[in-house]
């Protein structure tokens, strides 16, 4: 198979990967969380596409944007019960407050769905351009990962509520002085990040198959991720999304799959010790 193919096929799932990262960032670079239920949320997304598809019959790209409205509620859900009586605690504490949602929810998750794998069985077709088969999941993926990329930068920036978000992301003190309520904006903030790990979750779903355990692969890439692309920085996430997108689809092509993990995390330990703000440097 040649290169081009193995690349295309890694850029397309990095557009996905960074959707999941820009959940994880996005949340940092409000909160100062590092969020650890991050990978058993993306699991959750993958389910609730998954039974939204194949016992309610729904098509899963309307189904995906359900999984963004529970999401967002299974989020602000979250922050008030499990992280807004931490948030001004040490990291240590918001660190065992989301490690602890994380076991609940592969605890109950494992107890309901078992660790069988699951498939959502649904086709796009492909098509071939000269090497390259695309297949018309992955891409439609892509593109809607890129909607939601766009989506996002316009919440941030042009509206209201976004102003808000980064205000208290600035100074959360000097926000709450103009009148601006950071305890909501926190809990929005939190839905937001949460809405983006099931969306991934789901779109990951419809091209792989997966258990309740396969998160944590996905929350690690999303860890590295925001190192590319510098943490607290969502856009960036994206941006280090198809830099590991790229990686994955180039390294078997040399090296046997096994060493895809293996290079990834030489490349975050490298970054880290190069340039530790991200390639991109992060949102100050």
């Amino acid at each position: 198979m040649d290169i081009l193919a193995f690349l295309t096929d890694g850029l397309l799932i990095g557009f996905v990967y960074g959707i999941a990262a820009m959940g994880l960032t996005l949340i940092w670079g409000v909160m100062n969380v590092i969020n650890l239920s991050h990978g058993s949320i993306i699991a959750l997304g993958m389910f609730a596409l998954y039974f939204l598809f194949v016992s309610l019959g729904i098509n899963p790209y309307i189904g995906v944007v359900i999984v963004a409205v529970l999401g967002l509620l299974l989020g602000m859900i979250i922050y008030a019960v499990a992280i807004h009586r931490v948030i001004n605690a040490p990291h240590l504490s918001t660190l065992l407050a989301t490690f602890a949602v994380n076991m609940i929810i592969i605890g109950l998750g494992t107890t309901a769905f078992s660790t069988s794998p699951r498939n959502v069985d649904f086709s796009l077709g492909s098509a071939t351009v000269g090497p390259v088969t695309l297949l018309g999941t992955r891409v439609v993926a892509a593109l809607a990962s890129v909607l939601i990329t766009a989506a996002l930068y316009f919440f941030l920036y042009r509206t209201t509520l976004g102003k808000y978000v980064r205000a208290v992301t600035d100074n959360r003190a000097a926000a709450e002085l103009m009148g601006i309520p950071s305890a909501r904006v926190l809990a929005l903030s939190f839905g937001l990040g949460t809405m983006l790990a099931a969306v991934a979750g789901g779109l990951i779903a419809t091209f792989f198959p997966f258990t309740i355990l396969s998160g944590g692969t996905y929350e690690l890439k999303s860890f590295v991720i925001c190192v590319l692309g510098g943490v607290g920085n969502p856009l960036g996430a994206l941006f280090g999304g198809l830099i590991l997108g790229t990686f994955e689809g180039i390294i078997p092509y040399f090296l046997p799959t096994s060493w895809v993990p293996v290079i990834e995390f030489i490349l975050f330990v490298v970054i880290l010790l190069v340039r530790p703000t991200g390639l991109l440097g992060a949102k100050k």
